[in-house]
């Protein structure tokens, strides 16, 4: 057995940052992962979707602005070159000396509960290793893409978002199930990067349908205009796909039939909970892991295991990951010195409303806290402002063809925001003003006196105010 002060399960983003923080405070610290340090985030998920969306987005701006045009197609071998660097060419070399630098122990194998603050780790050569804690176990195992239960869907060898991230050659055809943001983000990228194809069938009638829905309809009509094929109110009743490495073919629930190279689910994904054994320390064996405001798992004698990231399931996002990891660590340290769990500050409770999200397709979509539908159903006295960008001077300046729009939900009772949701190209780096002012809570009156530069598109916070009408 090795005894440590702090067991951290998964190496991922989450995980990495929860076990740097609480070795910085001092406590002996260890962390288990059975594939790459770094996780989904760094090699199939976040970071390589991004290099491969960034040309795709360049070219659209390139578009819209006279004066400007591209010399030829994206190079997409270029751009796959440059995905593979961003990734370090799947070698996490770099992350283990992080992890080294910063006093965590990494130790390779898969990690399983077998009882209070004590995980058994099962190495590739099939040994064993107990590691056991003082204080805490944190779990950060992530989570998995689900794959439907669609007749012949599983034994068609799909896509997930591991193999589109780390394609090796773009598909001529690409038919894509789902409508949420990897179907968005990387059907875009397929078809800017040259596929010929790319055929979306989403189950509902709107794509992001957790956001307000003029963000998915704006987003399908540029897809539209990309020459991608959004199918709505359609779905995939049986996949056929005879050789391996052949042709595959969807037959869809309207009797139609789809014919591609590959087939990518990006229907969810799940918390990886079913192998952490759970059951051992009296918790359900899957599903994710019920936690407290300071994430520790709710019906755990004395207090030990905490759940961070993608297994407790309450935001799927690499920075709520990482937030969490922060307020959970500082937690666990404060905990390791004796101090009462009921001590002063709000650094021990994190916040589940102001969740940011960004989609990276053109144009992108950014999100803060609460649609409108969210605010009424919670019972929220909700007024809505909303604003054309392109009205903006800094919008018209951006392109000829510059096309965006901004909503604001407002709380009428404490005239605070609830939500904030910007369409546009480049609209990303407007969200962080909108997540402090949700957070905070900072009323529209103390927002007035916040002047936005001329001509930039955060004047588009002005004109929002003014319509609210003030």
């Amino acid at each position: 057995m090795d005894v440590f002060d702090v067991i951290v399960v998964g190496a991922g983003s989450t995980g990495e940052v929860a076990a740097g923080r609480v070795a910085a405070s001092g406590l002996s610290t260890v962390i288990v992962e059975s594939e790459l340090a770094g996780g989904e985030c760094s090699y199939w998920a976040c970071m390589p979707s991004k290099a491969l969306l960034r040309p795709v987005d360049l070219a659209g701006e390139v578009g819209r602005v006279t004066g400007l045009r591209l010399g030829g197609p994206i190079d997409a071998a270029a751009v796959l070159a440059r995905r593979d660097a961003v990734v370090s060419h799947y070698d996490d070399e770099g992350q283990v000396r992080w992890l080294e630098s910063a006093g965590v122990t990494l130790v390779r194998g898969t990690g399983r509960l077998t009882g209070p603050r004590r995980v058994e780790v099962t190495t590739a050569d099939g040994g064993t290793r107990t590691l056991v804690a003082n204080h805490a176990v944190m779990l950060a195992a992530g989570s998995r893409p689900v794959i439907p239960p669609v007749a012949g869907l599983a034994a068609a060898g799909p896509w997930t978002n591991r193999e589109v991230t780390g394609v090796r050659a773009v598909p001529d055809r690409l038919v894509v199930i789902g409508g949420g943001v990897v179907a968005c983000e990387m059907a875009q990228a397929m078809r800017g990067l040259g596929a010929r194809e790319v055929t979306m069938l989403v189950r509902g009638g709107q794509l992001l349908g957790r956001m307000e829905p003029f963000a998915g309809e704006t987003v399908a009509r540029s897809l539209a205009d990309q020459g991608i094929d959004v199918r709505m109110h359609e779905s995939a009743e049986k996949v056929e796909r005879p050789e391996p490495d052949g042709e595959v073919t969807v037959r869809l629930a309207s009797g139609a039939t789809v014919t591609a190279d590959e087939i990518l689910v990006a229907a969810g994904r799940r918390a990886a909970t079913d192998d952490l054994g759970l059951a051992s320390v009296g918790l359900p064996e899957s599903g994710p892991i019920e936690v407290d405001e300071s994430m520790r798992a709710a019906g755990v004698a004395d207090g030990w295991l905490y759940a961070i990231g993608d297994v407790n399931g309450l935001a799927l996002l690499t920075h709520m990951g990482k937030y969490q990891a922060r307020v959970a660590a500082d937690v666990v340290a404060a905990r390791a010195r004796g101090e009462a769990d009921d001590r002063p500050g709000m650094r021990d409770r994190a916040d589940r409303a102001g969740v940011p999200q960004v989609v990276f397709t053109d144009p992108q979509v950014c999100a803060v806290g609460r649609t409108e539908a969210q605010a009424r159903a919670e019972g929220f006295d909700v007024r809505v402002v909303e604003y054309d960008m392109e009205q903006v001077a800094g919008g018209y300046l951006l392109g000829d063809g510059y096309r965006g729009r901004a909503k604001a939900v407002v709380d009428e009772r404490r005239r605070v925001l609830l939500g904030v949701t910007f369409v546009a190209p480049a609209a990303a780096e407007l969200l962080h003003a909108a997540t402090i002012a949700v957070t905070a809570g900072v009323t529209l009156d103390d927002l007035w006196h916040a002047v936005p530069a001329y001509p930039t598109v955060s004047e588009v916070w002005l004109r929002l105010l003014e319509a609210y009408g003030l």
